[in-house]
């Protein structure tokens, strides 16, 4: 199967600073801040929710197709791309602006200060899901709202299955065009907190928002995640990580893995089984698409979390 990937293509540059930013920030001057944090490590990624995903899928030996707008900026990350096999067939880039870039400072508490461009991200409902191209499941994850928006109904004209991941970009939609999102998807993912904002915002509970797509996936972090699908709960437990090294790029990862299981009509609890270690992988790792395996290696892990044989990756 073929896996349109709709969302962001981004540049996240990661700046750690060795202190609490408590101690430089004066609770009653806060109404007029003007604070600098020298910070002596910083690192520069590629990342994007379509970028992620797909970066994701091909490590799964599957074909995913990242569809976003870009910068005049992008050679870098167009290189990485091609090293990686990863298509550009529906990448586009915007004349006369900036990929879209996140700049993230961290403290030694893992607080963080971000700032986000979004650049040509703004143009990304200019794209269209391309129709008769072979695609036969998609994704629209975070990106521009009109262009969410847009793709949504799209996919839902084309016939083509897709999978609903409002993340950051929950915040942009009110009720009405959330209960169209969710009456337009197949498939809805969330994390807890973004479960929790959808239900405040549709008025709907999980198991009345898993009623009406065929599944609602949720995510809890470290406690694992749950699938509602026709009726019934699916808990899958999280896999122990090699370390915690930077949680950036996990959901996407997991949710790579959900694509994957629906890609090759796996069982909800394989499914998220092979997604929970695929967010395992990611979190032992810098950056979001610095992970790597062999099938092989993927198949071994798997055994060993779950006590069971992994159907073979194709």
């Amino acid at each position: 199967m073929t896996i349109l990937v709709c969302g962001s293509m981004a540049f996240d540059t990661i700046m750690v600073f060795p202190e609490p930013f408590k101690n430089h920030i004066l609770p009653d001057k806060i109404h007029s801040l003007n604070v600098c944090f020298q910070v002596p490590q910083i690192r520069r990624e590629f990342g994007g929710t379509a970028g992620n995903i797909a970066y994701n899928l091909k490590l799964l030996g599957e074909s995913g197709l990242p569809m976003a707008t870009v910068g005049m900026d992008f050679g870098p990350y167009a290189g990485w791309m091609d090293s990686h096999r990863i298509p550009r067939t529906y990448i586009k880039e915007i004349a006369g602006a900036y990929t879209a870039q996140a700049f993230i400072t961290t403290d030694v508490d893992d607080n963080q200060i971000t700032a986000f461009h979004p650049g040509a991200m703004d143009s990304a409902h200019t794209q269209t899901v391309p129709v008769g191209k072979g695609i036969t499941l998609g994704i629209v994850s975070p990106d521009g709202g009109e262009a969410m928006k847009q793709h949504a109904e799209q996919f839902h004209k084309a016939g083509i299955p897709f999978m609903f991941d409002p993340g950051q970009g929950l915040p942009l939609f009110g009720k009405e065009d959330l209960l169209r999102f969710i009456e337009l998807a197949d498939w809805v993912a969330v994390n807890d907190y973004e479960s929790s904002m959808l239900e405040q915002k549709t008025g709907l509970t999980a198991y009345q928002i898993a009623e009406r797509v065929k599944a609602l996936v949720v995510t809890w972090g470290s406690k694992g995640s749950v699938i509602y699908s026709q009726g019934r709960r699916v808990d899958i437990e999280t896999v122990k990580a090699e370390a915690v090294v930077d949680p950036t790029g996990c959901g996407d990862a997991f949710r790579a893995g959900l694509l994957y299981g629906l890609s090759h009509q796996l069982d909800w609890e394989t499914t998220g089984q092979i997604a929970s270690l695929m967010g395992s992988i990611k979190i032992a790792h810098k950056g979001t698409q610095n992970h790597s395996f062999t099938k092989a290696e993927f198949a071994g892990r798997y055994a060993s979390a779950f006590g069971t044989t992994l159907p073979e990756l194709s």
